[in-house]
């Protein structure tokens, strides 16, 4: 009888038999599946998440919105009537138009300012959270991969930075800026909000730097920017990533809270905070000017802590 399986076979009976599986074909079902990488095994997650997909879902309007008001409305911001719209309530009936949300006390639309005042707000927070991300993992990488002197010099300046209290620091320095424009903002809270992602990355360095991979690398003669760059930093990104999307719905709040104190954003500049400020002293009579864009920033930070949870579950192997 020859050795290789036949497609068909025959019994005693004389009657056909049911064709048994080939070599080919029991080699290809016993083959394992593709090892997936970290950052695919984390997508495949995030997208059945729930909380990832709401969360994606705002941020994207709220970005959309920032970046192109006059798709929600086609009112200025900064018009003002106070013969005809002076605290004029709400009218809910009036879904996405200017008196939606009513007018406050200049008579300027409620809702135009919402929808225009997300732009400084988000911007302040992508921007600040893009400068701390690349300010704190360059310093963490040094320190926790050189150690030594450099490790001691910058953990000691890390920390000096790290006992300031971030709302009192970003305000002394905004005080000696006779104008505070958005940039001037960004760069105050940037100033001060590097620490906490350059522990991050700094820890995550120093365990990651006793890797194999690593050490072969520079048995390999590599350089230590390549190192650093191809072997290192793509490994110890992740935790860096989840502290920094968590912390980009705290910046929407301190940038807002120091508007609040009319030290942040001021007139003419549209933002949540500027708004918020400006309607604390309505409270009592027309609440709506205060409340609405607090839930604005509300509705916002949740979004970014929503996500930064949502994308911290599906880069921990353990909540996993």
């Amino acid at each position: 009888m020859p050795e290789t399986l036949k497609d068909t076979e025959t019994t005693k009976d004389g009657t056909a038999a049911v064709p048994g599986p080939t070599a080919a074909t029991m080699a290809a079902s016993t083959k394992p599946e593709k090892a997936r990488s970290l950052w695919s095994d984390a997508w495949h997650d995030l997208r059945r998440n729930p909380l990832f997909v709401a969360s994606a879902i705002l941020i994207t309007i709220l970005v959309v919105m920032a970046a192109f008001p006059q798709l929600f409305t086609g009112a200025d911001p900064r018009y003002a009537d106070l013969a005809n719209h002076y605290l004029q309530k709400p009218n809910w009936s009036h879904v996405f138009k200017e008196d939606w949300f009513g007018y406050d006390v200049q008579g300027r639309s409620i809702y135009a300012r919402v929808i225009h005042g997300a732009r400084n707000s988000i911007l302040v927070a992508l921007v600040v959270t893009a400068l701390v991300t690349v300010i704190g993992t360059a310093t963490g990488m040094i320190a926790g991969y050189f150690g030594g002197l450099i490790d001691t010099l910058l953990s000691r300046v890390t920390d000096i930075f790290f006992a300031v209290p971030f709302t009192l620091g970003a305000m002394v320095v905004l005080t000696s800026f006779e104008e505070r424009s958005v940039w001037v903002v960004i760069l105050a809270l940037a100033f001060l909000g590097w620490t906490q992602i350059a522990r991050v990355a700094r820890g995550s360095v120093l365990t990651i730097k006793q890797a194999d991979y690593v050490m072969a690398a520079k048995a390999l003669g590599a350089s230590t920017s390549r190192i650093l760059l191809r072997h290192i930093l793509p490994n110890a990104i992740a935790p860096v990533i989840v502290v920094a999307t968590i912390s980009l719905g705290g910046y929407i709040g301190s940038e807002a809270t120091l508007s609040f104190l009319g030290i942040g954003l001021a007139e003419p500049a549209v933002s949540w905070g500027v708004d918020i400020s400006s309607g604390q002293e309505q409270l009592r009579n027309a609440a709506f000017v205060l409340i609405i864009p607090s839930i604005m920033v509300s509705i916002t930070v949740l979004a970014f802590i929503m996500l930064g949870d949502a994308v911290r579950n599906a880069l921990d192997p353990k909540l996993r």
